[in-house]
C-alpha cells in the first residue's frame, strides 16, 4: 500500500470512530476504579482504566523517586519487578522489560514520543527524575491506547505542573535542593512556581549535576564515567474552568563528558577518551475537555530534536547524528450506558540524519563514498484506534479494542524503502470474585513496522542492501493472567505472562554475503518471553513491608539473548527478588531497607553470529554472575513539614562489586573477545539532600 493510500483510506476511518462515539454519548458514566475520573489526565494515553495486563502495571510516584534521591533510570525502577537497567553511566543506561529492549516498547512524556537510537552504544531514553510527577509502566504488548509499536509494553513518564507544588493557599512558591553524592559528585536544582490566575499556573526548573570518575565495589576507577548534565524546563497550564485544561511546556537537556568510543564498555588505563555531548529539546502541548456529561476529549502535539556528537580525533573527526520527532494524539472518551470508549487517531514523522562535521579532507578516506558525507531516513506513521471498557455487572470488567497502523519508511540517501500495516486486537476480563480479591486475564496484541535506524550507522557502501527484500512487519501477542487480594492491611498477587514477537526485524552483527551490507535489517525468527511475577505486602500503623520475586526466560529461537550479539532486541537476566522494609514513626520521619538479589545465570550460550560465519569453530558460553545489593533510605523534616528536607541514602551498602545482568556481559575471557563487557557498577555511594521549599 502506497503513502497516499495510506491517508486516503485512513480519513474514512477516522471519521467513523471519532465521529460516531461521539454522536451517541450519553451521560450514565461506568463505574470507576481507584475513585479516579476517566479523564483526570490531561497527557495523551493517561485513560486509568486498564484491564490487560493490569496486574502487572506499576506506577512509580514522586514521594518515591524524591526519597531515593533518583538520578538517573537506575534509581527509578530499582524496585519494579520485571524491569532492569544496565550501563552504569547515565548516558548509556538501557532499560529493560521481561528481557526486552527500551527500544521494542513506547516511551513517552507527556504524550510526547521518546524515539530511535541516535548511537547503539548509548541509551535512548534520557528524563530528570527531579521533574517527575509520576512513571507508568505497561509491561508487554496491551490495550489499544499504548501507542505505535509498543510490542514490550509503554513507559509513560509525567511531569511535574505547578498545581503538583503549590502548598495549599498559596499563589507562589520556590523549591531548592543541594544533593552531594560520595561516589561521586553534586547535584543542584531550583525551582519556581505560581498561579497566573484560577487553576492556571507556571512552573520553570534548572538543574545542573556535575559527576567525577566512579569507583567500582572493588575500589578501582571506572575511566570515562564523568559527566555535566544541565536541564531547563518550563511548563505552563492547568484547568481554565468548563472542563477545559491544557498545558505547555519546553525542556532542553544537555549532557557532556569524555567518554570512551563505546561509552556502555570499559575504557582500559591509557586508552584515549573523547569528547561528547548529547542534547535533547521538546516541546509538548496538551489539551483536554471533560463535558461532565459522559464525553471528554484530549489532545497532545509534540515536537521533538535529539542529537550526539562525538570527537573521534583519531579517526574521522567529529561526527553527529540527529532525531527529529514531531506529531500529535487526539481521543474522544465517551460514556454509553455501561461503556467507557475511548476512539483516537495518532500521527507521527521522524527525521533521522547521521554526518561527518570535519572538513572532507579529515574525513573523506574514512568514508565509503567520499562525494557523500550526510545520510538520512525519514519514516511517517498514522494509527488509529479503539478500546471499550464495558462493566455488564457489578463485579465484572471487561475490555476489549483494535488499533490500526501503517508504517512507512524512506530511505533517503540511497533510494529505496519499506511499508506496511496490520491490525492489532485485544481483550481482558477483571472479576472481583470476593470482596479484595480479583482474577484477571487479558490477551493484547501488537504492531511494528520497520522504523528509522540508528543514527551513527546509517552510511553504507554503494550498491549494498540494508533491507531484507520483501521485510515483514513485527507482530507481538502477550498473555497475562493472575489473581491480586488486597484487604486489611495485605496486598498479595500473582501473575504468568507468556509474550511473543513473530518475524522479529533486527541487524545482526556483521551483516551478510554480498549484497547485504554490513549493516542488513532482515527477518530474524521469533521471540519469546514467558514468567511470571510474585508480590506480597503488608502495612500496619507505622510498619510496612513489601516483597516481589520475578522469572522469565526470554529467547530469539529457542536460545537465550544476550546484549552484546542482540543489542536493540534484548538481554537475559537471573532471577530477581526483593524485600523492603519501611519504618515512618511520623510524618515527618521515614525510614526504609532494601535488598535486591540476580540470580545468576550459568552457562549463556554466545557467538552464534560469529559461528556461523565461521569466526569460530563452534558457539561459548559464559555465565552472568549473582549478586545482592543492599540500599538504605531515610527522610526527616525537622520542623514538621516540607518547607525543609533532609535526605540521606546509601546505595550498595556493602560495597559489592558487580556487573549488572542488564548491561553487556562479559566476555572478556574469550580470546579476541577482550574488549566486549558492560562497566560495573558503582560502589558504595552515600548521597545527601537538603531541600528548601517555600
Amino acid at each position: 500500500m502506497t503513502r497516499s493510500m495510506h491517508k486516503v483510506s485512513l480519513a474514512a476511518l477516522v471519521a467513523g470512530l471519532l465521529v460516531a462515539p461521539a454522536a451517541h454519548a450519553q451521560s450514565a458514566p461506568i463505574p470507576e476504579e481507584n475513585g479516579e475520573s476517566d479523564n483526570a489526565a490531561v497527557d495523551a494515553g493517561s485513560h486509568v482504566i486498564v484491564v490487560v495486563g493490569r496486574l502487572t502495571d506499576v506506577v512509580v510516584g514522586q514521594e518515591d523517586i524524591e526519597f531515593r534521591q533518583a538520578n538517573d533510570l537506575a534509581d527509578i525502577f530499582r524496585q519494579t519487578p520485571s524491569v532492569t537497567v544496565g550501563g552504569s553511566l547515565g548516558i548509556a543506561q538501557k532499560i529493560y522489560v521481561r528481557g526486552l529492549e527500551d527500544s521494542q516498547l513506547n516511551v513517552t512524556i507527556d504524550g510526547a514520543p521518546q524515539h530511535g537510537t541516535l548511537f547503539h552504544h548509548i541509551g535512548r531514553v534520557s528524563i530528570e527524575p527531579e521533574l517527575l510527577e509520576t512513571v507508568e509502566l505497561q509491561a508487554g504488548a496491551g490495550e489499544a491506547t499504548a501507542g505505535f509499536g509498543a510490542i514490550g509494553g509503554a513507559i509513560r513518564f509525567r511531569t511535574r505542573d505547578a498545581t503538583d507544588l503549590l502548598a495549599p493557599g498559596r499563589d507562589v512558591g520556590a523549591m531548592g535542593k543541594a544533593g552531594w553524592f560520595s561516589n561521586d559528585g553534586y547535584k543542584l536544582s531550583a525551582t519556581l512556581y505560581g498561579r497566573l490566575g484560577g487553576d492556571v499556573g507556571v512552573v520553570g526548573s534548572y538543574v545542573y549535576s556535575d559527576r567525577d570518575t566512579f569507583q567500582d565495589g572493588d575500589g578501582n576507577e571506572v575511566l570515562g564515567t564523568a559527566a555535566t548534565q544541565q536541564l531547563g524546563f518550563v511548563k505552563i497550564g492547568g484547568d481554565v474552568g468548563a472542563g477545559h485544561r491544557f498545558t505547555v511546556s519546553y525542556e532542553h537537556r544537555d549532557e557532556e563528558g569524555e567518554f570512551g568510543p563505546r561509552p556502555n564498555w570499559p575504557v582500559f588505563a591509557g586508552d584515549p577518551l573523547f569528547q561528547a555531548d548529547a542534547k535533547r529539546q521538546t516541546v509538548i502541548a496538551n489539551y483536554g475537555f471533560d463535558s461532565g456529561g459522559g464525553l471528554g476529549f484530549e489532545g497532545t502535539a509534540y515536537w521533538t530534536r535529539a542529537t550526539f556528537q562525538v570527537d573521534r580525533f583519531d579517526r574521522w573527526g567529529l561526527y553527529g547524528a540527529a532525531i527529529e520527532t514531531w506529531g500529535g494524539d487526539a481521543r474522544i472518551l465517551t460514556d454509553i450506558g455501561d461503556h467507557a470508549i475511548t476512539a483516537g487517531v495518532e500521527y507521527r514523522t521522524d527525521q533521522v540524519v547521521g554526518r561527518y562535521l570535519e572538513d572532507p579532507e579529515v574525513w573523506a578516506h574514512w568514508a565509503w563514498d567520499p562525494d557523500i558525507g550526510q545520510f538520512e531516513e525519514r519514516g511517517e506513521l498514522i494509527g488509529i484506534y479503539l478500546q471499550d471498557h464495558w462493566r455488564p455487572l457489578a463485579p465484572l470488567l471487561v475490555s476489549f479494542g483494535v488499533r490500526y497502523d501503517a508504517y512507512d519508511l524512506d530511505l533517503v540517501t540511497y533510494g529505496g524503502g519499506t511499508s506496511s500495516d496490520g491490525f492489532s486486537f485485544n481483550f481482558g476480563a477483571d472479576l472481583e470474585v470476593l470482596p479484595g480479591l480479583t482474577v484477571n486475564a487479558g490477551y493484547g496484541e501488537a504492531f511494528r513496522g520497520k522504523e528509522i535506524g540508528d543514527g551513527f550507522t546509517l552510511e553504507h557502501r554503494p550498491g549494498r542492501d540494508i533491507l531484507q527484500p520483501g521485510l515483514r512487519p513485527e507482530r507481538a501477542g502477550n498473555f497475562e493472567a493472575g489473581v491480586n487480594y488486597a484487604a486489611n492491611g495485605f496486598n498479595l498477587s500473582a501473575a504468568y505472562f507468556d509474550m511473543t514477537i513473530e518475524d522479529v526485524v533486527l541487524d545482526q552483527l556483521y551483516g551478510g554475503p554480498p549484497p547485504q551490507d554490513s549493516i542488513y535489517y532482515e527477518n530474524v525468527g521469533d521471540f519469546s518471553s514467558n514468567g511470571f511475577e510474585l508480590q506480597a505486602g503488608y502495612r500496619s500503623g507505622p510498619f510496612g513491608v513489601r516483597a516481589f520475586y520475578t522469572s522469565y526466560d526470554s529467547r530469539l529461537n529457542g536460545r537465550r539473548i544476550e546484549g552484546y550479539e542482540h543489542i536493540a532486541l534484548g538481554n537475559t537476566m537471573g532471577d530477581n527478588w526483593s524485600l523492603s522494609a519501611s519504618y515512618d514513626p511520623l510524618n515527618s520521619l521515614g525510614l526504609e531497607a532494601s535488598l535486591s538479589r540476580y540470580e545468576a545465570v550459568e552457562d549463556l550460550e554466545v557467538l552464534f553470529r560469529d559461528a556461523e560465519l565461521g569466526f569460530l569453530p563452534g558457539t561459548l558460553f559464559i555465565d552472568k554472575p549473582g549478586y545482592t545489593v543492599v540500599d538504605l533510605f531515610a527522610r526527616w523534616q525537622p520542623l514538621g513539614n516540607d518547607s525543609v528536607t533532609l535526605l540521606a541514602a546509601v546505595y550498595n551498602l556493602f560495597d559489592k562489586q558487580y556487573l549488572a545482568h542488564a548491561s553487556v556481559a562479559d566476555y572478556t575471557a574469550i580470546p579476541d573477545y577482550e574488549l566486549v563487557s558492560g562497566l560495573p557498577e558503582p560502589g558504595r555511594n552515600v548521597r545527601l539532600t537538603v531541600s528548601f521549599r517555600y
